[in-house]
């Protein structure tokens, strides 16, 4: 039988009673980063004597995937003297992320340990707007010009790629910083020592501009087989790059803003239990408050028809079905699109085809709910007539069944359309698609779908219960 395997942390349990710091340390430096982290998270009161036990590259490593509330407590509680040194050794795009979270009298402690050069890079990098392309480049890649040769390439790769986050790709530029190229590794591998690289160009590079919004890198490398890509300036210099790692980092980021936006509140930027409770009442009060006001308006259009209500009472039950059915619909129209455009699948230029695809699917929809509504009131009735049900219809039950057939039918396929066009009514204003939450749709959908209830009910009922 096979021994049992012993999980990670009952081995450090077990090492660390021998009070060895240097097995310890060896045990720490062999684990994978992932099972490290998890120590620290299941022990926070080891969290600095197991950071203080790694090298320096692999507490580095650790660091940057720990989440933020941790790294804040870490940093807090190191002595000044690692904190300064694991500071300088992270790479400047990872530092960049995660001193931009903290408060600026925080950073300017922090920004006084770095060395010269790293605080240089370091005020570079937070000298770029919020969210943009530039907080996420790193200045550390391989250069070279079109006048050297391959030979020359590898010595220089060999000089300074052990301080650089990437050398997959090598990139070409002139005498001015210019980019005039990228190539891969492999190329200068296979190629002959005397080939000069302007033999070896293409032309063929893709790059981000420095200013640019981070998901627009998002959507780059989404579109090309990258790891990484070179970031410039308005006139073409190269600043810097972007990697594969720090992209999935952003686009985790804001698919947890997405989901909180879609659900009807700006999005936290901290962790929702590391958020102050006022924080957490303003950042959900601004949304409430319209989609109140906007409930309002449905007690008005129910309003409009109290005398209507007042003759058919049985219409009134049926008030709570329209309104969910059309809210549902809504949203899931709604949410289909955010996703869809948050994936590069949608654009503003395709509402036409989504508008077609809305109508039918709304309209199928549609059909499928308004006939399970009508087989319900008429299976009720016709127990009615066996004396197994009391008599709620009335003699014109199957007036009253087509009226929640038509109406379902026309209050799906309107908040399918609707769901559907205000995300990308929203995009070509300019806002944020998630901003056209699934309550803010619901709550539309509310107001006209009591409108087109009542009037399908005046339509059909007239001149019998109406």
């Amino acid at each position: 039988m096979a021994e049992e395997e012993i999980s990670v942390q009952e081995l450090y349990e077990e090492i660390k009673e021998k009070n060895d710091h240097d097995i310890l340390a060896e045990f720490l430096n062999n684990q994978n980063i992932s099972d490290v982290a998890d120590l620290i998270y299941e022990n926070e009161e080891e969290e600095i004597p197991i950071l203080t036990q790694l090298s320096i590259h692999r507490a580095t490593s650790l660091f940057k995937i720990l989440d933020h509330p941790t790294q804040k407590r870490i940093i807090k509680n190191l002595p000044p003297n690692k904190s300064a040194e694991l500071l300088n050794a992270m790479e400047p795009d990872d530092r960049t992320s995660f001193l931009e979270d903290l408060p600026n009298e925080v950073v300017r402690e922090l920004i006084k340990t770095l060395d010269p050069e790293e605080r240089k890079i370091t005020l570079s990098l937070l000298g770029y707007p919020e969210n943009s392309v530039g907080r996420l480049m790193t200045p550390d890649y391989v250069y070279v010009y079109e006048y050297n040769t391959v030979e020359e390439v590898l010595n220089i790769i060999k000089g300074v790629g052990k301080n650089t986050e990437s050398i997959d790709v090598i990139y070409v530029i002139n005498r001015h910083g210019e980019l005039l190229d990228d190539l891969r590794l492999r190329e200068f591998i296979l190629a002959p020592p005397e080939r000069r690289v302007s033999e070896m160009m293409d032309g063929r590079f893709i790059e981000l501009n420095v200013h640019e919004d981070q998901e627009t890198a998002n959507e780059v490398f989404k579109m090309n087989n990258r790891v990484a890509l070179p970031v410039v300036d308005d006139y073409n210099v190269l600043l810097g790059i972007v990697t594969i790692d720090d992209v999935l980092w952003v686009t985790n980021e804001e698919f947890s803003e997405d989901i909180q936006k879609i659900g009807g509140a700006e999005a936290l930027d901290t962790p929702y239990l590391e958020t102050p409770l006022f924080t957490l009442i303003k950042k959900r009060v601004g949304w409430l408050v319209i989609l109140f006001l906007g409930e309002m308006l449905t007690a008005t259009a129910m309003a409009l028809y109290n005398e209507e209500m007042a003759k058919v009472l049985i219409l009134t039950n049926f008030i709570p079905l329209i309104i969910s059915t059309g809210g549902n619909s809504g949203t899931q129209a709604s949410t289909l699109i955010i996703q869809a455009m948050a994936l590069g699948d949608v654009s503003i230029a395709d509402w036409w085809r989504v508008m077609k695809r809305e109508i039918l699917s709304g309209l199928m929809l549609g059909v499928i709910l308004g006939i399970i509504g009508f087989l319900r009131i008429t299976a009720w009735s016709m127990l009615m007539h066996h004396g197994m049900m009391e008599d709620i219809y009335g003699p014109y039950w199957l007036l009253i069944g087509f009226t929640v057939a038509l109406s379902i039918i026309g209050v799906v396929l309107w908040s399918s359309l609707m769901g559907s066009m205000l995300p990308l009514l929203l995009k070509k204003l300019g806002a944020d698609p998630a901003s056209s939450s699934a309550p803010f749709v619901a709550t539309l959908v509310d107001v006209t779908g009591l409108i087109i209830f009542f009037n399908v009910a005046l339509l059909v009922l007239k001149g019998t219960l109406l």
